[in-house]
């Protein structure tokens, strides 16, 4: 997509974050909510990310402006390796925009912001079953994939999937 741009996400990109996520159709707790409850959560999950420079959220805006995905990186430190690791948590695009450079746009930015930050790696996890898994796009922007890992996830009492 020519004209992507990309920045941080701000306060009043609430409600377009909120509708990404609601309209991938992957999360049951967003789509059994009202709109308003996927905006506050999402208001204070990007206000505890905006509290101190171990998270970054970045939004990407088409040529009209409109904002057509995000991505959020949180900067864990690690005591093995030479540098901290970018956990890249997040990463959607509005269905109309995919393929069109938005991803790989904002990826391209949370690469240079590890590369500043002297991290050792950028990691993510990704559902085989997703597009951008089918399609191979995080190989194609240097990720491999690690088969000898396990994702494993312990949920907590009252806590969204």
């Amino acid at each position: 997509m020519s004209g992507v741009m990309v920045r941080r996400a701000v306060h009043e990109d609430v409600p377009v974050i909120a509708q990404i996520i609601r309209k991938l159709g992957w999360f049951p707790h967003a789509e059994s909510e009202s709109e308003l409850a996927t905006e506050r959560r999402v208001l204070l999950q990007l206000e505890l990310c905006d509290a101190d420079d171990s998270h970054t959220v970045l939004v990407a805006e088409d040529k009209d402006g409109e904002v057509a995905g995000y991505v959020s990186v949180h900067w864990l430190p690690y005591l093995l390796l030479d540098g901290p690791e970018g956990f890249v948590s997040e990463l959607f695009v509005r269905d109309e925009a995919r393929g069109k450079g938005v991803g790989t746009a904002l990826m391209n930015d949370i690469q240079e912001l590890a590369t500043v930050r002297g991290c050792s790696r950028l990691m993510l996890l990704n559902g085989r079953d997703r597009p951008s898994y089918e399609r191979d796009f995080y190989e194609r922007l240097g990720f491999e994939e690690r088969p000898e890992m396990a994702n494993m996830v312990l949920p907590l009492a009252g806590s969204s999937p």
